[in-house]
This record gives structure tokens, C-alpha cells and sequence, in this order.
């Protein structure tokens, strides 16, 4: 079976197309291969409560839980909107991702 692979990297901004979390901005901490899912920063994000320990002496910790890469799109920073991607190949021969609407490389 081939390895999967996606437009969106980590450390790319996104934003959410889809669910509650719609509109919310983020940048990718995480890429979860097998489940075609990512961690996003400041979205999906949950209260799990815990028992205050010396390691946690707060007690409740949030946790950002994964969103489906279907649900996201990369953010175009020239114009700060999403948009879609491909790939296309330089002068130099190198893969480089670029927005299609605008033709920004990433």
C-alpha cells in the first residue's frame, strides 16, 4: 500500500471550511497520517480534567484534538484568504506548491 500524502504540511496556517470550528485560523502542529487528520493550534481544542499532581498542580488542561484534513484549506498570505493548491515544476527542476488562483509559490 503507498503512503498518503497531502498538500497540507505542518506548519502551514490553515483555516477551517467546515464544522463549528468554521473560519477559525490556525497553524498545523501535527500531521496524522493514518487517520487523514491534523492537529491544528487554537482549534478543536477541549477541557480534559485532571487530578492536580505536582507535574499539573492546575488541574484542568486544554487540548487541541484532531480536525480532518478535509476540513481545512491553506491560507494564501499575499491576498489572507484560502485557497486550493498544486504542485508544479521549477526552472531548477525542484516540486514547489503554489496557489492556483494566484499563482503564489508557498
Amino acid at each position: 500500500m503507498t503512503q498518503v500524502r497531502f498538500k497540507i504540511k505542518k506548519g502551514d496556517t490553515v483555516q477551517v471550511t467546515t464544522g463549528k470550528e468554521k473560519g477559525k485560523r490556525g497553524v498545523v502542529a501535527k500531521i496524522i497520517l493514518a487517520d487523514s487528520k491534523a492537529i491544528v493550534e487554537g482549534v478543536n481544542t477541549v477541557t480534559r480534567n485532571k487530578k492536580p499532581t505536582q507535574l499539573n498542580p492546575n488541574g484542568p488542561v486544554q487540548k487541541n484534538l484532531p480536525i480532518h484534513i478535509s476540513n481545512l484549506a491553506l491560507v494564501d498570505h499575499s491576498s489572507d484568504k484560502p485557497g486550493k493548491i498544486g504542485y508544479k515544476v521549477t526552472a531548477e527542476g525542484n516540486k514547489v506548491r503554489y496557489f492556483k488562483k494566484t499563482g503564489t509559490e508557498l
